[in-house]
């Protein structure tokens, strides 16, 4: 009897040790994690990064993003094309991304569990890794379009970005400075390459679109059809200032696209990156060293606007130990 229950106890062991042993090392999103330690040697083993969709600035960007971290972060990290802002922080919480592109305003209500959050409730699965650059929200319609002011888009066919995207925030909050909803325009939810198909295509009169610029759909869409950018009067860009503050004044310099001359007075918010939570200090650490020492490298124009001295400008939600541990040594504040 007493060989018998030996037996049992020792295949009871080997079986637990298998099993452990199976179940260590993640994979992109969905693995085990370090918990926040040093060691990280239950990081996953490939890191995604959420991006935007592939006519907006998120998306080339992380794919540059992607290729450092892989050469100098000891791990492989891969670009993933989203509905950006909102839709990442999900991606986060549900451990399918594990860095993530995000506007400083859709990290506001994520952690306050307020706008677009409030059935999800306060979502803590992310930290700040660090600020990038603005975000300018930007009015597109056709050059030969009628559409010269925000008030014009009542009755008109207008995009206001992916459901659940910052862009779509940005949408209704900068329409009610004009007296409008959603309710009082022909409201389509088109992610920046579809609407910039769909205005190119006659099917829309406008978009919405907050990306870095100058934005790739854009750009394109000047090049084949000719756009103009709406711009926002001076008296509705400070009503929107003093009710969201997280809002700054922004002019886009004449000529960011080939058919639009002139200065366009508009507002931007500020793009940033975060991390999982429980991703380890170490690999965190690693990672934002291969972003802010690689920002030359990354193969996009606003990577220019990226700077180390201005890495935690705007962040109001904790920073990551990892990322926190990088900007102590560079003397970031």
């Amino acid at each position: 009897m007493k060989k018998r229950s030996l037996l049992l106890s020792l295949t009871l062991l080997l079986t637990v040790s298998l099993v452990t042993a199976c179940g260590g090392g993640g994979n992109a999103g969905g693995g085990n994690t370090g918990g926040g330690s040093a060691g990280g040697s239950n990081d996953p083993s490939q890191l995604v990064i959420a991006t935007g969709g592939t006519g907006g600035t998120y998306y080339p960007l992380g794919g540059g993003m992607a290729d450092h971290i892989t050469k100098n972060a000891g791990v492989t990290a891969t670009a993933q094309s989203t509905g950006a802002s909102a839709e990442n922080v999900r991606l986060l919480r549900d451990k399918q991304a594990d860095i993530a592109f995000i506007q400083n305003d859709i990290a506001e209500y994520a952690v306050n569990g307020t706008a677009m959050f409030e059935q999800d409730g306060k979502i803590d699965a992310f930290q700040a890794l660090g600020a990038l650059y603005d975000e300018t929200i930007q009015i597109v319609v056709s050059a030969d379009s009628n559409i010269n002011s925000v008030a014009d888009l009542k009755g008109k066919r207008v995009s206001v970005g992916a459901p659940g995207s910052g862009t779509e925030m940005n949408a209704q909050q900068i329409l009610e400075a004009y007296g409008l909803k959603f309710e009082d325009t022909q409201l389509q939810r088109l992610s920046f390459a579809d609407s910039a198909k769909a205005i190119q295509d006659g099917q829309l009169d406008a978009a919405f679109q907050t990306a870095g610029t100058p934005t790739a759909a854009i750009t394109e869409l000047a090049a084949t059809k000719g756009v103009k950018i709406i711009p926002i009067d001076a008296d509705k860009i400070d009503a929107i200032i003093a009710k969201y503050p997280f809002y700054v004044k922004t002019v886009i310099p004449g000529n960011t696209y080939q058919t639009v001359p002139d200065e366009i007075a508009t507002v931007s918010v500020k793009s940033m990156l975060v991390i999982r939570t429980d991703l380890s200090e170490d690999l965190v650490y690693k990672v934002t060293k291969a972003i802010f020492e690689n920002t030359d490298k990354l193969g996009h124009a606003k990577a220019k606007e990226i700077k180390l001295e201005n890495a935690l400008a705007g962040v109001s939600v904790p920073v990551h130990p990892g990322a926190k541990k990088y900007f102590d040594e560079k003397g970031v504040k």
